[in-house]
């Protein structure tokens, strides 16, 4: 969640992480992608009022037509909502496949968001490994990188992408069971990236 020129903006609301009928009513929910960890829509119910704006990705409209009013974007798409401007990148898998070969987050369906809150560029990469495009990124401030395994990256992973588009603050998050010290310790020597651990039990 984050607070913004007093607006409240949900991303990926989960009701197994949070209980979100006590959370504070959004007025923006955005979706990365449709696995359900990241996509619930019981929890975006509770979150929703009726000035509520949603954006989403097409796997996820496609999934209810409570989703109906919602702004799809694709890889690639921006849209200013809120006064605020987001771009959608893409988020999937090269390396990590389900047992059929298939990647466990194919090119082309979920998206990472980059956030300009005022003069900060915020990046939430979604489920997601250290793509070229990420590597491309430029200017931003703050990065939320996925680090669990089989399903996004490891450890070595988040850092050679955070070695390549250099954020200034780096969080980790969705990270399961994986120990965040390796994360910080592999990039200890990179004194322009602040590495953040949030308590996420």
């Amino acid at each position: 969640m984050f607070e913004f020129n007093h607006l409240i903006i949900h991303v990926d609301p989960v009701m197994q992480e949070a209980d979100y009928a006590k959370m504070p009513k959004a007025d923006l929910v955005i979706v990365t992608h449709e696995h359900y960890d990241h996509f619930d829509l019981n929890a975006i119910k509770h979150l929703t009022k009726k000035e509520t704006k949603l954006v989403v990705t097409s796997e996820c409209v496609h999934s209810t037509e409570y989703l109906s009013n919602a702004e799809v974007l694709k890889n690639g798409e921006k849209t200013l909502v809120c006064g605020i401007n987001i771009k959608a990148v893409p988020a999937y898998n090269i390396k990590h496949k389900r047992p059929d070969g298939n990647p466990f987050h194919p090119k082309g369906v979920g998206n990472g968001y980059i956030f300009t809150f005022g003069d900060k560029n915020v990046y939430v990469a979604g489920d997601t490994e250290n793509i070229p495009e990420m590597k491309t990124l430029t200017n931003i401030d703050i990065a939320f990188l996925p680090m669990n395994l089989p399903y996004t990256m490891t450890p070595e992973m988040v850092a050679d992408a955070a070695k390549a588009f250099k954020p200034k603050i780096l969080y980790p998050y969705h990270y399961g069971n994986t120990n965040t010290q390796e994360l910080v310790n592999l990039l200890k020597k990179n004194t322009e990236i602040e590495v953040r651990i949030r308590d996420l039990e």
